[in-house]
């Protein structure tokens, strides 16, 4: 989840405990607060004025894991706004115990870029892993809409995962590698981490199932095990 004020406290995703957890800037109870460096000038953030920077420190309310935020404010929180906020966590979606090892990693890194709001990264990123996994499974043509369209020819995707593709993962990405610089969002991201990762699951989900059907249309795959935490990759070759 986005980070969020809430009141004084931050509500985040916590890296150590994999799931929202709220940030407190002081302890339970307890009238000291953890401490905070403000700088008094007069800054614009998000086309509002305000009269001062707060870096204020806070820790996580289940496991005491440490967080600074940056928030522009006046003369208290109410109406301030959040800059940033550290630990970022990773978002992570489940991936099939059995893909490619270089698909699993450069999917992981999109995430990376996802975490730190490298949104444009994270966009050309998701593309190359879409790429990469439909070249695992034989799908060779000469380009990204080719691939996605003869996946969906065979069967292996649906025509409806075949448009999601196409919209919003290819074109997503060739905007970042080809076009004019241009912002992408968070929304448009997200999107396509979604799309990516269905896309990897119809592949190998049921992989005996694909396996079939890719030898059925003469293609030739690459068959991998890989242990998705990055322990182990064992190539089994070519079939």
């Amino acid at each position: 989840m986005k980070p969020q004020l809430v009141g004084i406290n931050i509500r985040a995703d916590c890296p150590d405990c994999g799931i929202p957890t709220t940030f407190e800037y002081k302890e339970g109870g307890s009238s000291s607060e953890f401490g905070s460096v403000i700088v008094n000038q007069r800054n614009q953030f998000e086309g509002r004025s305000f009269l001062r920077i707060i870096h204020k420190l806070y820790r996580c309310s289940v496991c005491s894991r440490p967080g600074v935020a940056t928030v522009h404010f006046d003369n208290d929180f109410q109406g301030s706004m959040l800059e940033s906020f550290w630990p970022t966590a990773r978002p992570k979606m489940r991936l099939p115990d059995i893909i490619p090892n270089g698909v699993a990693n450069e999917f992981r890194e999109a995430e990376s870029c996802m975490s730190v709001e490298a949104w444009r990264g994270a966009a050309a990123l998701l593309r190359s892993t879409l790429e990469k996994v439909l070249h695992v499974n034989g799908f060779n043509e000469s380009d990204l809409y080719k691939k996605i369209q003869a996946a969906s020819e065979v069967g292996v995707i649906t025509s409806a995962r075949r448009q999601r593709a196409q919209d919003l993962v290819r074109v997503l990405g060739n905007d970042v590698l080809h076009q004019d610089w241009r912002i992408v969002t968070r929304q448009e991201v997200e999107a396509s981490h979604h799309y990516v990762a269905r896309i990897i699951e119809d592949l190998y989900d049921d992989r005996a199932t694909v396996e079939s059907i890719l030898k059925a249309s003469g293609r030739q795959f690459t068959s991998a095990v890989h242990n998705v935490e990055g322990q182990k990759a064992t190539d089994k070759g070519t079939v």
